[in-house]
């Protein structure tokens, strides 16, 4: 394997332990890790890579951490960068389905609460930071601020892609061919072969993967197999909102009861990384390929590999497309827009009951300090919260 794989791999399991929050908080960690700490990439490019993968359907932090593996190591790296963010959740959701019990038994909740509580504040000073960068002057800053104000009043998942895709069209009408001198310069990536030889290899791919449960129609393991696909395509956003379409493939096609599918969504709750995971559960919940493991290697593989593929396919395409000065001007609107829909999640997250009182803001308060002015790394910081939560709740 190559040095690429191996740090990126190296890297994202670390990361993958730690993050927890939900698809929202893995971008403020990513942003931690690889902009300010590592510096694999600049921050605008961090934000062009959020915002394709807001437009693609799949698990969003997945695709972006994979998206930025591939720019630090290519396909290996973002093969590597995958496998480590979500090996530690993945190998927790198969291990509850095959009955060592739930996290949340053997610890009790106060521990969460710390950790919702620490996730707040890293998303905090996630939006801060991207802010002073992406929202310098004021018309960046009004497209952010109407952006927030649009997906937290409307925070269905496709909103967000449909705001970021509107403001990357304002950015076209108010930023104009000006904004050349303020995007990075040309990748390296986007000069490797032609765009095409990722485009057609992807929808051949997708084409295949969408037929399984025509092409074996008397398998229960293909139809498990295609609802955990056809799940992982269709979805936008990410996390939560792919549940509704999973209990649809599952539940209802009678492949798991009612009580599992929602046991293991209480797992999938209390573990860090992408929710996504949760397709483990349940491919080692429907016995795929007759053994619990392979099962849940199988579901796992499942519900993600759409959303990778359709970001092997998008990537090429977007890092030439970019180079234009109208595109360049676009992804000016579109960087900005992707501060709103940060803020607005921070908002919602406010507002979900997750914070209660004064002293967890003064908690969230102090975390936040600790992560801005780097007391202390932010994943002992989140260790930390969740120890001093089991204690004190």
């Amino acid at each position: 394997m190559s040095h690429g794989f191996v740090e990126c791999f190296w890297t994202s399991l670390k990361l993958g332990l730690v993050s927890f929050g939900g698809p929202v908080a893995h971008i403020g960690y990513f942003r931690e890790a690889y902009v300010e700490r590592l510096k694999w990439l600049k921050e605008e490019r961090f934000a062009e890579l959020m915002a394709l993968t807001q437009f693609l359907p799949g698990p969003g932090s997945s695709q972006l951490g994979a998206a930025i593996g591939y720019e630090r190591g290519g396909w290996l790296g973002g093969l590597g960068a995958w496998l480590g963010f979500t090996l530690p959740s993945a190998l927790a959701m198969i291990v509850f389905a095959i009955g060592m019990g739930g996290v949340q038994e053997w610890l009790g909740d106060g521990w969460l609460y710390g950790l919702k509580l620490s996730a707040i504040a890293v998303v905090a000073v996630a939006m801060l930071g991207m802010r002073k960068s992406l929202c310098p002057r004021l018309p960046e800053m009004l497209l952010a601020l109407v952006a927030m104000v649009i997906i937290y009043i409307s925070p269905q998942a496709w909103v967000a892609p449909v705001v970021i895709l509107l403001g990357a069209l304002m950015g076209v009408v108010m930023f104009g061919a000006t904004s050349a001198a303020d995007m990075p310069g040309r990748s390296t990536k986007a000069e490797e072969g032609n765009w095409w030889r990722s485009v057609i290899p992807a929808i051949v791919v997708m084409g295949v993967l969408m037929a399984v449960p025509l092409i074996f129609p008397n398998s229960s393991d293909a139809q498990g197999v295609g609802g955990l696909l056809h799940a992982g395509a269709l979805v936008f956003g990410g996390g939560h909102v792919v549940l509704p379409l999973l209990e649809a493939s599952t539940v209802d096609t009678r492949l798991i009861s009612e009580d599992t599918f929602l046991a293991g969504y209480g797992a999938a709750q209390v573990v860090p990384g992408p929710l996504f995971t949760f397709g483990g559960f349940l491919g080692s919940a429907m016995n795929l390929l007759g053994n619990a493991w392979a099962g849940g290697a199988l579901g796992l593989v499942a519900l993600f590999l759409p959303g990778m593929v359709l970001l092997a396919g998008g990537l090429p395409v977007w890092d030439r497309l970019k180079h234009f000065s109208w595109a360049r001007a676009g992804v000016r609107g579109a960087n900005a827009t992707v501060v709103g829909v940060i803020g607005a999640a921070l908002l919602g997250m406010l507002a979900s009951g997750s914070v209660t009182g004064f002293v967890d803001i003064l908690a969230i308060l102090i975390l936040a300090l600790a992560i801005y002015f780097k007391w202390l790394p932010v994943w002992a910081l989140v260790i930390l919260a969740a120890v001093v939560g089991g204690l004190f709740t």
